[in-house]
């Protein structure tokens, strides 16, 4: 009894829903079932639902890399405004209709069509659309390469980068003047936006994704990456110089200081050896003038003596002189 109650009130969980990739439905259909679905993202091509792929950990480093220097560069030149978060785009092609949801895509300030806070979609045509590619099946392969890339072209989407985390796939394009896809050549590795001012990366560091801090330091990124690092870094250093300026005028002063003193007892020394050899001078004059009374007294005694001595000779008739 126990048992059997325990497994009625137990609440199993309900069976794991399962893609409809494939799937015939209507437009309709597919913006209100499908394009906001809670477990699947899903796009929409002439009438067929497409899942989009998940990424791996590579892939999603790349994406992530790449989205900091783009977010850098409008930072730096607010020409436009990055979507992402699967926000989509209807592409009324002349053959065909679809739905699609960049990885990442780009607004610029000249589009007639901007982007309200508030939309869950995009009205007008993305300037830019960027896919990171997934390696799932070949299936989604050729819908990043080949598929989209037509419906891009087509609609009218001046840029089209590819971002591929295992270099295989990876490509940039831009429309010519009669709006086919062409390959933007690269200038070295390093590949330049016509649409954007400044922004340009090299091929090789999508691959490696070095630190904002390096790529600051960098010629091809400080112009937008972290513009006021350089500036921050030169304040630091001149903040830097500044102190050791700074400690060395100190020790300089103390230095200065310390041979003031040195200089101070050497004369106080010399002083002192002034004052004692004035004070020997005096003590050598003293005794000088001590030894000369002394012989002036000796000698007045000994003529003193000598006086007496010729008086008492003249006293007994003998002349001094005489003898």
């Amino acid at each position: 009894m126990e048992a059997r109650a325990w497994q009625e009130e137990y609440e199993y969980p309900p069976e794991e829903e399962k893609s409809e990739d494939g799937l015939a439905v209507s437009e309709a259909d597919y913006w209100e079932k499908y394009y906001n679905h809670l477990d699947f993202k899903y796009e929409w091509n002439n009438g067929y639902l497409e899942e989009k792929p998940v990424s791996d950990v590579k892939g999603s480093r790349l994406y992530q890399w790449f989205s900091k220097i783009l977010e850098c560069f409008f930072s730096s030149y607010p020409v436009g405004e990055i979507i992402n978060l699967d926000i989509g785009f209807r592409l009324a092609l002349p053959n065909k209709t679809s739905i699609r949801k960049p990885d990442l895509a780009v607004i610029l300030n000249s589009n007639a069509v901007t982007a309200a806070p508030d939309d869950a979609t995009y009205s007008g045509i993305y300037d830019i659309c960027i896919e990171s590619l997934s390696h799932s099946s070949l299936k989604q392969i050729l819908r990043d390469t080949s598929q989209k890339k037509k419906e891009y072209e087509g609609i009218g989407v001046k840029e089209y980068y590819i971002l591929d985390a295992r270099g295989k796939e990876t490509a940039f394009f831009r429309q010519n003047r009669v709006g086919k896809y062409v390959d933007i050549i690269p200038a070295g590795d390093v590949i330049r936006s016509d649409l954007l001012p400044e922004f340009r990366f090299r091929i090789s560091d999508l691959y490696r994704q070095p630190s904002l801090e390096e790529m600051a330091e960098d010629d091809v990124y400080k112009g937008y990456v972290l513009p006021f690092y350089q500036e921050a870094k030169s304040l630091a250093e001149a903040e830097k110089q500044n102190a050791e300026r700074e400690r060395l005028r100190a020790e300089a002063e103390k230095q200065n200081a310390e041979r003031e003193r040195l200089r101070a007892e050497a004369e106080k020394q010399n002083a002192e050896r002034e004052r004692l050899r004035a004070e020997a001078e005096k003590q050598n004059a003293e005794r000088e003038r001590q030894r000369n009374r002394i012989l002036d007294l000796e000698l007045a005694s000994e003529r003193h003596k000598a006086e007496r001595l010729a008086t008492k000779l003249r006293a007994l008739g003998i002349s001094p002189e005489d003898i």
